[in-house]
């Protein structure tokens, strides 16, 4: 479950980001860029902060026991 809400979150931030690039400013881009340098941090450290905090907020990782 964590891994579906880890991506919609991801996906709607995404989309967002670039909606906001095109109407609002181009300085939005620097949030896509930050999504992206901050998925590939957590390919190498394994170690995500929204990960963390969806955990902190009582969602389950895939094959937990309850």
């Amino acid at each position: 479950m964590l891994n579906t809400y880890f991506r919609v979150i991801v996906g709607v931030m995404v989309l967002l980001s670039v909606v906001l690039t095109v109407y609002v400013s181009q300085y939005w881009m620097w949030f896509t860029i930050f999504i992206g340098v901050n998925l590939i941090q957590s390919a190498f450290t394994k170690w995500c902060l929204l990960e963390t905090i969806l955990q902190k907020l009582g969602i389950k990782k895939e094959g937990a026991s309850c």
